[in-house]
Protein backbone atom coordinates (compact mmCIF):
# COMPACT_ATOMS: atom_id res chain seq x y z
CA UNK A 1 0.00 0.00 0.00
CA UNK A 2 1.44 3.45 -1.10
CA UNK A 3 2.61 6.12 1.76
CA UNK A 4 -0.33 8.01 1.14
CA UNK A 5 -3.15 5.56 2.25
CA UNK A 6 -2.71 6.56 5.87
CA UNK A 7 -5.12 5.54 9.17
CA UNK A 8 -6.23 6.53 12.37
CA UNK A 9 -7.33 10.25 11.54
CA UNK A 10 -9.68 12.21 13.48
CA UNK A 11 -13.53 13.12 12.32
CA UNK A 12 -13.63 15.52 9.69
CA UNK A 13 -11.88 18.67 10.34
CA UNK A 14 -13.87 21.70 8.68
CA UNK A 15 -11.09 24.13 7.29
CA UNK A 16 -11.53 27.72 8.54
CA UNK A 17 -10.38 31.36 6.55
CA UNK A 18 -6.84 31.83 6.24
CA UNK A 19 -6.72 35.24 6.53
CA UNK A 20 -3.80 35.99 6.76
CA UNK A 21 -2.68 34.65 3.68
CA UNK A 22 -5.91 36.47 1.85
CA UNK A 23 -6.96 32.95 0.74
CA UNK A 24 -10.47 31.14 1.64
CA UNK A 25 -10.45 27.46 2.50
CA UNK A 26 -14.17 25.91 1.98
CA UNK A 27 -15.46 22.27 3.14
CA UNK A 28 -17.75 20.10 0.72
CA UNK A 29 -18.13 16.67 2.33
CA UNK A 30 -19.84 13.86 0.07
CA UNK A 31 -21.64 10.74 1.03
CA UNK A 32 -18.27 8.98 3.15
CA UNK A 33 -17.19 5.86 1.35
CA UNK A 34 -15.86 3.10 4.23
CA UNK A 35 -12.51 1.19 4.23
CA UNK A 36 -10.55 4.50 3.23
CA UNK A 37 -8.13 6.55 4.18
CA UNK A 38 -9.83 9.12 7.14
CA UNK A 39 -11.03 7.81 10.22
CA UNK A 40 -14.40 7.92 8.92
CA UNK A 41 -13.82 5.89 6.07
CA UNK A 42 -13.84 8.93 3.45
CA UNK A 43 -11.11 9.92 1.32
CA UNK A 44 -9.94 13.50 1.41
CA UNK A 45 -9.20 15.64 -1.59
CA UNK A 46 -7.93 19.21 -1.64
CA UNK A 47 -8.39 21.52 -4.72
CA UNK A 48 -6.36 25.19 -4.78
CA UNK A 49 -6.88 26.90 -7.66
CA UNK A 50 -5.63 30.45 -8.89
CA UNK A 51 -8.52 32.50 -7.90
CA UNK A 52 -12.53 31.94 -6.85
CA UNK A 53 -13.82 34.49 -9.40
CA UNK A 54 -12.43 33.76 -12.60
CA UNK A 55 -15.47 31.56 -14.41
CA UNK A 56 -12.72 28.88 -15.48
CA UNK A 57 -11.74 27.70 -11.66
CA UNK A 58 -15.67 28.40 -10.65
CA UNK A 59 -16.53 25.14 -13.24
CA UNK A 60 -13.30 23.43 -12.27
CA UNK A 61 -14.75 23.57 -8.73
CA UNK A 62 -18.05 22.43 -9.57
CA UNK A 63 -16.35 19.49 -11.24
CA UNK A 64 -14.13 18.18 -8.46
CA UNK A 65 -17.69 18.70 -6.05
CA UNK A 66 -19.20 16.60 -8.59
CA UNK A 67 -16.62 13.90 -8.49
CA UNK A 68 -16.45 14.10 -5.10
CA UNK A 69 -20.23 13.59 -4.26
CA UNK A 70 -19.71 10.76 -6.98
CA UNK A 71 -17.31 9.10 -5.34
CA UNK A 72 -17.58 9.71 -1.68
CA UNK A 73 -14.89 12.30 -1.05
CA UNK A 74 -14.10 14.78 1.36
CA UNK A 75 -13.40 17.96 -0.24
CA UNK A 76 -11.87 21.34 0.53
CA UNK A 77 -10.92 23.70 -1.68
CA UNK A 78 -8.93 26.92 -1.38
CA UNK A 79 -7.80 30.05 -3.84
CA UNK A 80 -5.65 32.86 -3.88
CA UNK A 81 -6.12 36.76 -3.82
CA UNK A 82 -5.12 36.87 -7.52
CA UNK A 83 -3.77 35.48 -10.13
CA UNK A 84 0.03 34.97 -9.07
CA UNK A 85 -1.09 34.95 -5.69
CA UNK A 86 1.77 32.35 -5.12
CA UNK A 87 2.25 32.75 -0.94
CA UNK A 88 -1.63 32.19 -0.37
CA UNK A 89 -1.02 28.95 -2.35
CA UNK A 90 1.30 27.71 -0.47
CA UNK A 91 -0.41 28.78 3.26
CA UNK A 92 -3.46 27.05 1.51
CA UNK A 93 -1.04 23.39 0.31
CA UNK A 94 0.08 23.95 4.21
CA UNK A 95 -3.05 24.26 5.83
CA UNK A 96 -4.22 20.82 3.28
CA UNK A 97 -1.36 18.95 4.39
CA UNK A 98 -2.18 19.68 8.11
CA UNK A 99 -6.06 18.78 8.22
CA UNK A 100 -4.68 15.03 6.70
CA UNK A 101 -5.89 15.35 3.16
CA UNK A 102 -4.76 12.22 0.70
CA UNK A 103 -4.35 14.27 -2.31
CA UNK A 104 -4.44 17.84 -3.27
CA UNK A 105 -4.89 19.26 -6.57
CA UNK A 106 -3.76 22.75 -7.70
CA UNK A 107 -3.52 25.41 -10.64
CA UNK A 108 -0.52 26.64 -9.69
CA UNK A 109 0.00 30.24 -9.62
CA UNK A 110 3.60 30.36 -10.13
CA UNK A 111 4.76 27.29 -11.81
CA UNK A 112 8.37 27.34 -10.18
CA UNK A 113 7.77 29.11 -7.02
CA UNK A 114 5.04 26.59 -5.73
CA UNK A 115 7.43 23.29 -6.21
CA UNK A 116 9.32 23.46 -2.59
CA UNK A 117 5.94 23.26 -0.46
CA UNK A 118 4.46 20.51 -3.19
CA UNK A 119 7.68 19.04 -2.45
CA UNK A 120 7.45 19.18 1.48
CA UNK A 121 3.48 17.99 0.65
CA UNK A 122 4.96 14.62 -1.28
CA UNK A 123 7.32 14.14 1.43
CA UNK A 124 4.42 13.84 3.65
CA UNK A 125 2.26 10.99 1.40
CA UNK A 126 0.15 13.27 -0.29
CA UNK A 127 -0.35 12.76 -3.64
CA UNK A 128 -0.19 16.02 -5.46
CA UNK A 129 -2.08 16.82 -8.96
CA UNK A 130 -1.33 19.86 -11.27
CA UNK A 131 -4.87 20.98 -13.25
CA UNK A 132 -4.21 23.28 -15.93
CA UNK A 133 -0.73 24.36 -15.14
CA UNK A 134 1.87 22.42 -15.11
CA UNK A 135 4.95 23.08 -12.33
CA UNK A 136 8.34 23.75 -13.69
CA UNK A 137 9.98 21.07 -14.09
CA UNK A 138 6.39 19.20 -14.79
CA UNK A 139 7.14 16.09 -12.49
CA UNK A 140 7.56 18.41 -9.28
CA UNK A 141 4.08 17.00 -9.04
CA UNK A 142 2.62 13.73 -9.13
CA UNK A 143 0.24 14.10 -12.36
CA UNK A 144 -0.72 16.58 -14.83
CA UNK A 145 -4.49 16.32 -16.40
CA UNK A 146 -4.56 20.08 -18.26
CA UNK A 147 -5.32 20.99 -21.74
CA UNK A 148 -2.45 20.75 -24.13
CA UNK A 149 -1.35 24.53 -24.20
CA UNK A 150 1.16 24.72 -26.91
CA UNK A 151 -1.69 23.04 -29.11
CA UNK A 152 -4.25 25.28 -27.85
CA UNK A 153 -2.21 28.45 -29.26
CA UNK A 154 -1.18 26.71 -31.80
CA UNK A 155 -4.65 26.23 -33.13
CA UNK A 156 -5.33 29.96 -33.00
CA UNK A 157 -2.06 30.62 -35.03
CA UNK A 158 -3.11 28.30 -37.55
CA UNK A 159 -6.54 30.32 -37.86
CA UNK A 160 -5.33 33.70 -37.68
CA UNK A 161 -2.41 32.64 -40.41
CA UNK A 162 -5.61 31.02 -42.82
CA UNK A 163 -7.74 34.07 -41.99
CA UNK A 164 -5.06 36.51 -42.84
CA UNK A 165 -3.09 35.17 -45.99
CA UNK A 166 0.65 35.99 -46.44
CA UNK A 167 0.56 39.87 -46.49
CA UNK A 168 2.23 41.46 -43.54
CA UNK A 169 0.70 41.44 -40.00
CA UNK A 170 0.76 43.91 -37.40
CA UNK A 171 0.73 41.17 -34.21
CA UNK A 172 -0.70 42.40 -30.24
CA UNK A 173 0.19 39.96 -28.26
CA UNK A 174 -1.98 40.04 -25.01
CA UNK A 175 0.23 37.74 -23.04
CA UNK A 176 -0.61 36.51 -19.22
CA UNK A 177 2.66 37.14 -16.95
CA UNK A 178 6.15 36.21 -15.90
CA UNK A 179 6.75 33.07 -14.38
CA UNK A 180 3.20 31.27 -15.28
CA UNK A 181 3.86 28.23 -17.78
CA UNK A 182 0.47 27.83 -19.22
CA UNK A 183 0.68 31.60 -20.44
CA UNK A 184 4.14 30.74 -21.98
CA UNK A 185 2.90 27.70 -23.64
CA UNK A 186 0.18 29.54 -25.01
CA UNK A 187 1.82 32.14 -26.61
CA UNK A 188 4.42 30.28 -27.76
CA UNK A 189 1.66 28.20 -29.38
CA UNK A 190 0.27 31.17 -30.95
CA UNK A 191 3.73 32.15 -32.94
CA UNK A 192 4.60 28.76 -33.91
CA UNK A 193 0.70 28.12 -35.50
CA UNK A 194 1.39 31.38 -37.62
CA UNK A 195 4.95 30.26 -37.89
CA UNK A 196 6.98 33.31 -36.34
CA UNK A 197 9.56 33.56 -34.05
CA UNK A 198 8.66 36.61 -30.94
CA UNK A 199 11.62 38.75 -32.40
CA UNK A 200 9.47 38.60 -36.17
CA UNK A 201 8.87 42.20 -36.98
CA UNK A 202 5.15 41.59 -37.46
CA UNK A 203 5.13 41.16 -33.56
CA UNK A 204 4.58 45.18 -33.09
CA UNK A 205 3.48 45.20 -29.59
CA UNK A 206 3.52 42.61 -26.51
CA UNK A 207 2.05 43.48 -23.01
CA UNK A 208 0.92 41.17 -20.05
CA UNK A 209 -2.23 40.92 -18.91
CA UNK A 210 -2.60 38.67 -16.03
CA UNK A 211 -5.96 36.87 -18.01
CA UNK A 212 -7.91 40.71 -16.90
CA UNK A 213 -9.92 41.78 -18.58
CA UNK A 214 -9.42 45.48 -17.60
CA UNK A 215 -5.82 44.92 -17.71
CA UNK A 216 -6.49 43.51 -21.32
CA UNK A 217 -8.12 46.80 -22.26
CA UNK A 218 -5.48 48.99 -21.25
CA UNK A 219 -2.94 46.69 -22.46
CA UNK A 220 -4.98 47.28 -25.83
CA UNK A 221 -4.94 50.69 -25.77
CA UNK A 222 -1.27 50.92 -24.81
CA UNK A 223 -0.58 48.74 -28.16
CA UNK A 224 -3.07 51.12 -30.40
CA UNK A 225 -1.14 54.12 -29.16
CA UNK A 226 1.91 52.74 -30.34
CA UNK A 227 0.91 51.19 -33.45
CA UNK A 228 -2.50 52.25 -34.52
CA UNK A 229 -2.67 50.03 -37.68
CA UNK A 230 -2.55 46.27 -35.66
CA UNK A 231 -4.66 43.73 -37.24
CA UNK A 232 -4.42 40.64 -35.40
CA UNK A 233 -4.70 40.27 -31.15
CA UNK A 234 -3.73 37.20 -29.68
CA UNK A 235 -5.02 37.06 -26.22
CA UNK A 236 -3.96 34.97 -23.30
CA UNK A 237 -7.72 34.08 -22.60
CA UNK A 238 -11.17 35.62 -23.09
CA UNK A 239 -11.28 37.89 -20.31
CA UNK A 240 -7.98 39.96 -21.81
CA UNK A 241 -9.50 39.36 -25.33
CA UNK A 242 -12.97 41.17 -24.46
CA UNK A 243 -10.96 43.78 -22.77
CA UNK A 244 -8.74 44.53 -26.29
CA UNK A 245 -12.80 44.40 -27.82
CA UNK A 246 -13.65 47.02 -25.85
CA UNK A 247 -10.29 49.02 -26.54
CA UNK A 248 -10.96 48.37 -30.49
CA UNK A 249 -15.05 49.72 -30.31
CA UNK A 250 -13.43 52.42 -28.72
CA UNK A 251 -11.12 53.37 -31.85
CA UNK A 252 -13.59 52.16 -34.02
CA UNK A 253 -11.38 49.02 -35.01
CA UNK A 254 -13.72 46.59 -33.81
CA UNK A 255 -14.53 45.65 -37.04
CA UNK A 256 -11.58 44.93 -39.15
CA UNK A 257 -9.45 43.46 -36.06
CA UNK A 258 -8.95 39.61 -35.55
CA UNK A 259 -9.07 38.78 -32.28
CA UNK A 260 -8.27 35.31 -30.99
CA UNK A 261 -7.96 33.51 -28.00
CA UNK A 262 -8.12 30.25 -25.53
CA UNK A 263 -10.43 29.26 -23.04
CA UNK A 264 -13.59 28.36 -24.72
CA UNK A 265 -15.89 28.96 -21.65
CA UNK A 266 -20.02 29.78 -22.00
CA UNK A 267 -19.08 33.67 -22.31
CA UNK A 268 -15.91 33.27 -24.53
CA UNK A 269 -18.13 31.40 -27.07
CA UNK A 270 -21.12 33.47 -27.32
CA UNK A 271 -18.68 36.72 -27.84
CA UNK A 272 -17.21 34.25 -30.77
CA UNK A 273 -20.68 34.10 -32.17
CA UNK A 274 -21.90 37.17 -31.31
CA UNK A 275 -18.50 38.29 -34.00
CA UNK A 276 -16.71 40.43 -31.15
CA UNK A 277 -13.65 36.95 -31.32
CA UNK A 278 -13.01 35.97 -34.35
CA UNK A 279 -12.31 32.65 -32.74
CA UNK A 280 -11.37 30.57 -29.36
CA UNK A 281 -9.89 27.44 -28.24
CA UNK A 282 -11.66 25.37 -26.12
CA UNK A 283 -10.59 23.65 -22.98
CA UNK A 284 -12.35 21.27 -20.29
CA UNK A 285 -11.70 22.33 -16.78
CA UNK A 286 -14.56 20.51 -15.30
CA UNK A 287 -12.88 17.06 -16.98
CA UNK A 288 -9.65 18.21 -15.27
CA UNK A 289 -10.70 18.23 -11.87
CA UNK A 290 -13.09 15.17 -12.26
CA UNK A 291 -10.08 13.29 -13.46
CA UNK A 292 -8.24 14.55 -10.51
CA UNK A 293 -10.52 13.52 -8.15
CA UNK A 294 -10.88 10.37 -9.33
CA UNK A 295 -7.29 9.44 -9.64
CA UNK A 296 -6.99 10.34 -6.05
CA UNK A 297 -9.57 8.28 -5.00
CA UNK A 298 -7.72 5.11 -7.53
CA UNK A 299 -4.91 5.82 -5.27
CA UNK A 300 -6.18 5.52 -2.16
CA UNK A 301 -8.72 2.32 -2.63
CA UNK A 302 -6.87 0.60 -5.16
CA UNK A 303 -2.93 1.45 -4.86
CA UNK A 304 -2.84 2.72 -8.10
CA UNK A 305 -0.04 4.64 -9.24
CA UNK A 306 -1.05 8.97 -10.24
CA UNK A 307 1.84 9.53 -13.03
CA UNK A 308 2.06 11.51 -15.69
CA UNK A 309 0.19 13.20 -18.52
CA UNK A 310 -3.34 13.22 -19.40
CA UNK A 311 -4.47 15.26 -21.82
CA UNK A 312 -8.27 16.66 -21.32
CA UNK A 313 -8.59 17.94 -25.03
CA UNK A 314 -9.09 21.39 -27.23
CA UNK A 315 -10.90 22.08 -29.43
CA UNK A 316 -11.38 25.33 -32.05
CA UNK A 317 -14.44 27.21 -32.33
CA UNK A 318 -15.53 29.93 -34.56
CA UNK A 319 -17.83 30.02 -37.18
CA UNK A 320 -15.85 31.15 -39.26
CA UNK A 321 -14.17 28.50 -40.57
CA UNK A 322 -10.77 28.99 -42.05
CA UNK A 323 -9.06 26.19 -44.79
CA UNK A 324 -7.17 23.67 -43.99
CA UNK A 325 -8.20 24.24 -40.06
CA UNK A 326 -10.21 22.21 -38.11
CA UNK A 327 -12.75 24.00 -36.32
CA UNK A 328 -16.12 23.00 -34.63
CA UNK A 329 -19.02 25.84 -34.21
CA UNK A 330 -20.50 27.91 -31.84
CA UNK A 331 -23.26 25.90 -30.98
CA UNK A 332 -20.82 22.77 -30.29
CA UNK A 333 -18.76 24.91 -27.85
CA UNK A 334 -21.92 26.42 -26.34
CA UNK A 335 -22.98 22.97 -26.22
CA UNK A 336 -19.62 21.80 -24.57
CA UNK A 337 -18.51 24.90 -23.05
CA UNK A 338 -15.90 23.85 -20.15
CA UNK A 339 -17.68 20.45 -19.61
Amino acid sequence: MSQARRTARPVPVTLVAACAAGVLLLTSCGEGAKGSSGGDGSVKVGLITKTDTNPFFVKMKEGAERAAKKNGVELSSAAGKFDGDNEGQVTALENMVAAGVDGILITPNDSKAIVPAIQRARDKGVVVIALDTPTEPQDASDALFATDNLKAGELIGQYAKARHGDKPAKIALLNLAPGVSVGQLRRDGFLKGYGIKENDPQVVCAQDTGGDQAKGQTAMENCLQKEPGIDIVYSINEPAGMGAYTALKAKGRAGDVMVVSVDGGCAGVKAVKAGQLAATSQQYPLLMASKGVEAVVAHVKQDKKVSGYTDTGVNLVTDRPAGGVSAKDTAYGLDNCWG
